[in-house]
């Protein structure tokens, strides 16, 4: 795999990015190509990179990027809201169309954790994504708070979330706080995090509170019909209990799309390691399902949304 780091700009904030060649890439042609987009805490030096690994292999160009406020990307620190990076994704998409060596009608998104909603807001969005894979991730904000909270927990989060608004408005500021407050970790992801994810630079910083408010908002399936006629994979491990297998089902339900339903015989990250034959499998199924999406369009022509 061949890397070029590189940058773009996102609403003002310059993102920094890497673009991942096949080796046998050449000069002259265009590409098929994918964005691929991490979870909350959005590091390209992860998941990305870890799915570009075996995805120029197949032939696909990738682009990784951090969103704003993380790692060495512009933007405050802390702030995460789930709007602003799904315009992040739609701005990486823009970027990477934009490259001469890319066919801007075959691009497709690639989004894990949390960054499985993103990619299917954002190609809502754009109407310019020729298919979309969502692993992982969770579709309904408030039913997944609530799904891993007992019924006072969750309460006590609304409450919180009540008066960090309105410290907001008073005083100008959200409330930092632990990275996992209220995203709490099942105890197998609790420990890939702390072996695997904790070590990548910028991990583990506070996130201000308006972040669970972001979550709360999230409702992925009053869109997703939108995203027709887009094809849409979906691949979900069946023992996730971080990320409950029923997101999956409910939203499988709610598109309109050609739509995939991949299970995957594994929990939230178990798998998520470059050899694991899972993982392989895996990156073998989204092969086979953006070449098709391709061929058959690869750049559906609908309205898009105001």
């Amino acid at each position: 795999m061949i890397q070029k780091d590189t940058a773009f700009y996102s609403e003002g904030s310059r993102l920094e990015a890497t673009l991942y060649y096949p080796d046998d890439v050449t000069e002259g042609g265009q590409r098929q190509a994918l964005v691929i987009n991490s979870g909350y805490q959005g590091f390209n030096e992860f998941y990305p990179k870890m799915f570009a690994s075996r995805m120029t292999e197949r032939g696909f160009v990738c682009l990784g990027f951090d969103y704003r406020g993380m790692a060495d990307s512009e933007g405050e620190k802390g702030r995460v809201l789930i709007e602003e990076q799904v315009q992040d994704v739609r701005n990486a998409v823009t970027f990477l169309r934009s490259q001469e060596d890319v066919d801007p009608r075959r691009v497709g998104l690639i989004g894990w954790g949390m960054g499985a909603a993103n990619v299917i807001l954002a190609a809502e969005k754009a109407g310019d994504v020729a298919g979309v894979a969502s692993l992982n991730g969770f579709y309904d904000g408030e039913r997944w708070l609530k799904s891993i909270h007992t019924y006072d927990e969750f309460q006590k989060i609304v409450a919180e979330v009540e008066e960090d608004r309105t410290n907001r408005v008073l005083r100008g500021e959200s409330r930092l706080a632990d990275t996992f407050v209220h995203y709490p970790l099942d105890p197998a992801t609790g420990d890939y995090v702390q072996k695997e994810l904790s070590q990548v630079y910028g991990f583990g910083h506070p996130t201000r509170l308006q972040f669970t408010e972001s979550i709360l908002d999230l409702k992925v399936a009053s869109v997703v019909a939108n995203l027709a006629p887009t094809p849409l994979f979906l691949g979900h491990g069946e023992q996730n209990s971080l990320h409950p297998y029923d997101e999956a089902l409910s939203l499988y339900a709610s598109a309109a799309s050609p739509k995939t339903l991949y299970t995957i015989p594994g929990r939230h990250n178990d798998f998520m390691f470059g050899d694991h034959p899972e993982f392989v499998l895996l990156c073998d199924r989204l092969r086979e399902f953006f070449d098709e999406a391709f061929d058959i369009s690869a750049a559906p022509v609908r309205s898009v949304s105001a």
